[in-house]
């Protein structure tokens, strides 16, 4: 009788998740792509309630703000005996490096993650993620979040390098450097380790080469949600001047913007340029699909990136839905949703980092 070796079970660990600050759903439907149950989110903004529920059944978009949840009305939510997780990202503009040194101390977003903190003080969660923006560690309100992690007996990485996560590294095809800080009552926990080095990063091309040509101001006949800005005449002359990787320095000097003419800013090439095919893409922001807001330039085409070439280079499943397919597609409200989500695959990543530790608690 040939022997066979016994394989060992992996244990199926109960565990629910809340999603706060969810936007339209990058980090729940990345936790789900992982297996962990997503049970609800919460946001203020409203239109954001379709993409998130119709995305990512059976999870329920609940329109409210974090200042008015409780950590009892969050408890109601998690089935008895289920391992407890809280995910969320505050809102990151207050603390990004576009707003340093600016008077933002009393931006009332600073106060969303002492809320944060307090429902994790009144809800008792086993496990607790958050991601913001790097530029979040310099600021006393992280250092205070920390604190009560400690005080509630979370275990997380001490290293602020360690929390620094750089999207390339994790099958994203883009630029994005994202703070990721993952906690555990349970035991000590870390993010699993990169799954890519550069030799074989996702680039612009790998994501968004199969899409259909477009012109400036064009929309896709089979894909209403490709769909790109327009250009007047200057900026179409600017982008037929722009090299892959480039800036607006590479343009003939009548096309030069008189803010860049001056001193003060000659210092912000990271605009009017075009995306490198063969590269992971600059950094998503909100204004994605506007040319002269990045460098979002289409790598050969002559214009900015598509509304649906973002939700791609964030690493949406193709046929994620923002809208209903009888409203009307707005630039300004989709690419609100798209560049303020966490990129899905980031969300998985989250949801693969406490799937993995789980079942080593439970082994």
């Amino acid at each position: 009788m040939k022997f066979r070796p016994r394989t060992r079970k992996i244990p199926t660990v109960p565990a629910t998740a809340a999603d706060i600050f969810c936007g339209a759903g990058g980090l729940t439907r990345g936790l789900l792509d992982a297996g962990i149950s997503v049970v609800a989110g919460y946001d203020i903004d409203p239109s954001c309630q379709f993409a998130y529920e119709h995305n990512n059944r059976p999870a329920a978009f609940n329109k409210q703000c974090v200042t008015d949840i409780s950590g009892a009305h969050l408890a109601a939510h998690y089935p008895k005996g289920h391992v407890r997780i809280l995910v969320g990202c505050a809102p990151c503009q207050t603390f990004s490096r576009y707003t340093q040194g600016l008077d933002n101390e009393n931006d009332p977003k600073w106060t969303l993650l002492r809320e944060f903190s307090r429902i994790v003080r009144e809800l008792k969660p086993d496990i607790v993620s958050m991601e913001n923006v790097p530029e979040l560690q310099d600021y006393n309100v992280f250092e205070e979040f920390l604190d009560v992690l400690r005080q509630e007996g979370f275990h997380f990485d001490d290293e602020p390098e360690s929390r620094i996560v750089y999207c390339p590294d994790y099958g994203m095809a883009q630029q994005r450097h994202r703070l990721v800080l993952v906690a555990s009552r349970l035991g000590p926990i870390a993010i699993i380790p990169p799954t890519h080095k550069k030799e074989n990063y996702r680039t612009v091309r790998s994501v968004i080469a199969g899409l259909p040509r477009l012109k400036a101001g064009g929309t896709s006949h089979t894909d209403p949600l490709h769909r790109c800005s327009r250009l007047s005449e200057t900026n179409l002359l600017r982008i037929r001047h722009s090299k892959p990787g480039g800036t607006w320095r590479d343009w003939p000097p009548e096309l030069v913007a008189e803010c860049h003419r001056k001193q003060s800013g000659k210092s912000y090439p990271s605009v009017y340029g075009r995306m490198d095919w063969d590269e992971p893409s600059p950094t998503v922001t909100t204004q994605f699909y506007g040319f002269g807001n990045g460098r979002f330039g289409h790598p050969d085409q002559d214009r900015a990136i598509s509304l649906h070439e973002g939700a791609l280079l964030q690493s949406f499943p193709s046929n994620y839905q923002f809208v209903k397919a009888t409203d009307e597609l707005r630039f300004k409200s989709i690419g609100r949703m798209i560049g303020n989500a966490v990129p899905v695959r980031l969300g998985e990543v989250v949801g693969k980092t406490i799937k993995n530790h789980l079942e080593k608690i439970y082994a």
